[in-house]
């Protein structure tokens, strides 16, 4: 049986294959067909991508194809965002491949394939276990704020109780709302991060952040009190009409997200960084710019009204950079890919004191980059 993970979640990648030795044995020179015993019955002809047809027709990874299924789908029960989980695993699939010779829809040099299956079975038996592993959540975030939580064992189990509440909460909404709250809860821990001194800090030692756990464990016990005086109703602790005190990176953040949502962009596109470059401010006027991080979770056209809505400009992802137009274009900005741009927004201040964005749209960019991986 086809695995559901692999089907799902194809990818298009581009490179060469492995060239094939002078002098191969008279077995490199058969069709990969006739030695996969179960091609022909699982009609593995079928299918385009070369990992694919692999997990299809060998008996031994195939016969994985469903434990990984499993084990995926037991991490997303117990987690937040499954589009973000589902897109990682993407990017795991996509690394997986590459570092055991498969290169997306390249046919395989039939010498090569022994090796190759004893690399994805490995590759795959060891996913299995990490997924199945409650920790392995705690660090798949791969951000300077999750390595700072999970490198202090009370940190990470307030955070992990905290999560755990959300999804509770989460689970009790309809669709459209608990999107919302996703992306209400997730702009909650940008700017936790952000009050914490963590949104910048890449290249920064993990032991020069220490300072940060108080900041981190502040913020999650308030969010965890919020969720208890919540007593098990979303609706007291999401939806809510949420006003900026001020024009900043959290501000921006705000607007963001309701461009994105206005725009329908949360099934394609998850904004993961936020950073104020600049401001000027009068007393009732602000121009903030800023660099807009987004990841994205599903694949778009490099010129479509996804990315001219959600992300402000059409893309040439083989320059990395913003294209004016690509008319007429197939290609596909991939899942995985990190778009970076940066845009001044425009702020008023109303009598309440707060400021409201009166940007109502991301185009156009001042700048853009598109980056491969995670």
């Amino acid at each position: 049986m086809r695995p559901i993970v692999l089907a799902l979640l194809v990818l298009q990648l581009g490179s060469a294959a492995p060239a094939c030795a002078q002098g191969a044995a008279p077995e490199a020179k058969r069709p990969i067909a006739e030695m996969l015993p179960l091609f022909a019955k699982n009609n593995c002809a079928g299918l385009k991508d070369t990992a694919d047809q692999l997990f299809c027709g060998d008996p031994d990874l195939n016969a994985l194809g469903p434990r990984l299924s499993a084990a995926v789908e037991a991490r997303l029960s117990r987690i937040l965002d499954r589009r973000a989980a589902i897109a990682e695993n993407v990017e795991w699939i996509a690394s997986r491949n590459s570092s055991c010779g498969i290169f997306g829809l390249q046919p395989l040099q039939p010498g090569a394939l022994a090796s190759i299956r004893t690399c994805l079975l490995k590759a795959t038996q060891e996913r299995i276990a990490i997924l199945l592993d409650a920790n392995f959540d705690c660090l798949a975030a791969n951000t300077t704020a999750s390595l700072v939580i999970c490198g202090e064992p009370q940190l990470a189990i307030a955070d992990k109780e905290l999560t755990a509440q959300v999804v509770v909460l989460v689970r009790k909404l309809r669709d459209d709302d608990a999107r919302g709250a996703l992306a209400e809860y997730a702009r909650w821990t940008r700017t936790r991060d952000r009050l914490c001194a963590l949104d910048d800090k890449d290249n920064v030692p993990l032991g020069e952040m220490e300072s940060a756990g108080p900041c981190l464990n502040d913020l999650i016990q308030q969010k965890l009190a919020e969720v208890a005086a919540a007593r098990g109703d979303p609706r007291k602790l999401f939806g809510k009409d949420m006003l900026s005190p001020s024009p900043d990176a959290d501000a921006v953040d705000l607007c963001v997200g309701r461009i994105q949502s206005a725009n329908a962009c949360e099934n394609f596109l998850r904004v993961s960084r936020v950073l104020q470059l600049d401001i000027e401010a009068s007393e009732r006027d602000a121009i903030v710019t800023a660099a807009v991080e987004m990841k994205v979770l599903a694949p778009f056209s490099i010129c479509s009204p996804i990315a001219s809505n959600c992300t402000g400009t059409c893309w040439d992802v083989q320059a990395r950079q913003p294209k004016a137009t690509a008319a007429g274009s197939r290609e596909n900005v991939s899942v995985g890919y990190r778009l970076t741009i940066e845009k001044s927004f425009a702020f008023e201040k109303g009598k309440d004191g707060s400021w409201r964005c009166s940007t109502e749209t991301l185009r156009p960019v001042d700048y853009g980059a598109a980056q491969r991986g995670p």
